[in-house]
């Protein structure tokens, strides 16, 4: 009864607090400031040149068109612009000029996979398990495709919310809504040996939880799992009443084929099952695994019989997906893909409750290479993990201990938030995801729009951009967050409207070059006096040395690819072809080994939501841009392009080595000093050497 009391109180004591903090107050659209004169301004540009004004702060100059062409097209699409791009939009001396350039770059299909890695960074991408065995993931990728596909479409962002929080939920829902539900499948999988499969189901759920809570809330609702938040106007009731939207569902898989996939897997299939099913019978699997089935239910009743049998199950628990479900499921009740999985376990692991005559008398090796020669023969279908309702009765977890339930909770959101009305039904996930979105919540776009900002400004307009609680950073222009918010939603919540909002204003537009003046006044550049200069992401860097040497291939989406990694690595069996060459967005990640050139250049490992990453300056990015195949043969075939370009003479071929890499000429003093180095080097490295040069400098690797 004291507990409950105190949760009460508590319960107050929030709703009086979260009323005075900024981000819980309602979003009200402030008044543009008046100014002037607002001749080349748009409605960012009066928020930031009032504050300016208010400081006696002048703006920056805008930057020279190659730089801006550069920095937006880096923004936006993640590429550097080609030459022509460059001189097309030098040329151009009519008005519009560079709103026409704005929406070129918005209309690409790059740009989907530029914002879409943005989205994976936050969604806790990544192709394998996590743990120790940190297994691979074959089909994660179709989420991440289902990712670029909507940010190209400019999905609002209202419905690119309740897709991912329940697409399965929604009347009707079609495939595509279902697999948005990937987005809560990429949280670890323990597949260790001995291990509690509850107790890492409630971790996933906890996951899940504390995911949305930072990335669409903004808020660090973890910090309620075992005990009232210390800080901000979370309860742990809160917290389990969050948790219970995600408790009360289960992984699913489907099939998921891409355009053209399904017609000829259909066509193939009946001749496939067919041999497939001979295979099986003429050795006896079907009888012996229905067999090997009974005893394994047996050994699940009553365990310590028979520790051979004890250890077979707990393998099929945690090492075979799905494997107890499975188990469990009548086997015609199963569906073609459940039989299958069951079925390929059986044969690699029959041999654990069997004697070792007994093995090589069934020879259930050839059979699995039989049937793994066969499987190569079936045109692929693509497939998806997602997420589908599951009743279950949630309680909230006395020190967050998944083995201490305590009072039983119902779906519910945080009191100190506008209030989840369900006219008296039972909250579900989509109640969860359509309150995320409602007008009246305070957060949502607040985080969104600050998260954008974030992007092309180095910071958010709230630094903090994962927290907007009371430990978090207040804004440091608190109305035009608002009325960022507050155009976001009344615009119909398109993320392409904030994007050219952005990019078309003056604010952006300006150069970024420092300046003395604010050194002292403004060191961090809160009041955005100037544009920001940042090392681009462990992306980008390598898809621009791709895109300067010609190597870049520009296939949009599908499965993730495995580049040389240095040093060479027998469980990395590298791509072949143009897949060597995708963009960094699609190299496969490894939670526990993620790609090298990645990790050093600070890209996330998948184990949280990240929601800004960090800039390092290490002496292995040095390393990296010198010797990583990636990069050697990069300035290699660069320096066959600039050759092959029909430029003899030094300093043109020079220059359209510049304008690949740096989108400008080569200046005097420049030319004069890699011109000296090109004679000193190798006829046949001379302009390898030069290109390397090139592509390892600051100014290749940074945003201006």
């Amino acid at each position: 009864m004291l507990h409950r009391t105190a949760q009460i109180v508590f319960a107050l004591a929030a709703v009086l607090n979260a009323a005075d903090h900024w981000s819980f107050v309602p979003v009200r659209r402030p008044a543009l400031p008046k100014m002037g004169s607002t001749a080349g301004l748009n409605e960012i540009d009066r928020f930031i040149r009032a504050r300016l004004e208010k400081e006696r702060i002048a703006p920056s100059p805008e930057a020279p068109k190659s730089v801006l062409l550069r920095r937006l097209s880096l923004d936006l699409i993640g590429l550097p612009p080609t030459p022509a791009e460059i001189a097309a939009f030098v040329e151009d001396q009519q008005p519009g000029a560079w709103q026409r350039q704005v929406n070129r770059l918005l209309d690409s299909p790059h740009y989907g996979e530029k914002w879409g890695r943005h989205w994976l960074d936050l969604a806790r991408y990544a192709d394998s398990d996590g743990f120790r065995s940190d297994r691979f993931r074959p089909h994660a990728w179709r989420y991440r495709h289902w990712v670029i596909d909507a940010l190209n479409r400019d999905l609002p962002f209202d419905r690119f919310t309740l897709e991912q929080i329940a697409g399965d939920l929604l009347p009707n829902a079609t495939a595509n809504q279902r697999i948005a539900t990937g987005f809560h499948r990429n949280t670890l999988t323990n597949r260790e040996g001995g291990i509690d499969p509850e107790q890492f189901r409630v971790e996933q759920v906890i996951d899940r939880t504390n995911t949305v809570g930072t990335v669409w809330l903004g808020l660090t609702v973890g910090c309620a799992q075992c005990h009232d938040h210390k800080y901000d106007p979370t309860s742990q009731r809160d917290y389990y009443r969050l948790f219970a939207f995600f408790n009360n569902a289960d992984e699913d898989h489907m099939d998921a084929p891409l355009p053209g996939e399904l017609g000829p897997h259909l066509q193939a299939r009946p001749a496939y099952d067919a041999k497939r099913r001979e295979i099986l019978e003429s050795h006896g699997v079907p009888k012996l695994q229905a067999d090997w089935e009974t005893e394994m239910l047996k050994t699940a009743a009553h365990p310590g019989q028979r520790l051979d049998w004890d250890h077979a199950f707990d393998d099929l628990r945690t090492d075979c997906e799905d494997g107890e479900k499975i188990l469990r499921t009548p086997a015609v009740s199963r569906t073609r893909r459940q039989a299958k999985i069951l079925a390929d376990y059986f044969l690699r692991n029959y041999a654990r409750v069997i004697s070792k005559e007994r093995k090589e008398e069934l020879k259930f090796d050839a059979v699995a290479t039989q049937l793994r020669e066969l499987d190569v023969t079936l045109p692929p279908l693509s497939e998806a993990p997602v997420l589908r309702a599951f009743e279950r009765k949630t309680h909230l977890l006395m020190r967050g201990d998944f083995k201490q339930p305590g009072e039983a909770v119902e779906p519910g959101t945080p009191a100190a938030l506008p209030p989840l009305d369900t006219a008296g039904a039972r909250a579900t996930r989509l109640d969860l995801a359509r309150w995320l979105v409602a007008p009246e919540n305070p957060l949502t776009a607040r985080v969104a729009v600050n998260r954008i900002w974030q992007e092309y400004f180095g910071r958010g307009l709230a630094r903090t951009s994962e927290n907007f609680g009371n430990q978090g950073e207040r804004p440091s222009q608190p109305e035009l967050l608002d009325w960022l918010a507050a155009e976001f939603m009344e615009s119909g919540w398109s993320l392409k409207h904030i994007h050219r909002l952005i990019a078309t204003s003056a604010t952006y537009r300006q150069s970024s070059h420092s300046r003395a003046d604010l050194a002292e006044r403004d060191p961090e550049n809160r009041l955005f006096a100037r544009q920001m200069r940042f090392r681009l992401s462990a992306e980008a860097i390598r898809d621009s040395a791709l895109a300067a040497s010609g190597l870049l291939s520009p296939e949009i989406g599908g499965p993730s690819v495995r580049p040389p990694r240095p040093g060479g690595d027998k469980g990395w069996k590298e791509s072949a072809g143009r897949d060597r060459y995708r963009r960094g967005m699609y190299i496969q990640l490894n939670r526990t080994a993620p790609y090298p050139l990645m990790v050093n250049f600070d890209a996330p490992n998948g184990y949280g939501a990240l929601c800004r990453r960090g800039r390092s300056n290490t002496p292995l990015q040095a390393l990296n841009l010198l010797n990583d195949p990636a990069f050697v043969e990069a300035a290699r075939t660069l320096a066959w392009r600039t050759g092959t370009e029909g430029y003899s003479d030094f300093e043109p071929r020079l220059n359209l080595m510049f304008e690949l890499c740096l989108a400008r000429k080569v200046a005097p003093d420049e030319r004069d000093w890699l011109q000296t180095y090109w004679k000193s080097q190798p006829p046949a490295m001379a302009w390898t050497g030069l290109a390397s040069v090139l592509l390892n400098l600051d100014e290749f690797i940074t945003r201006e």
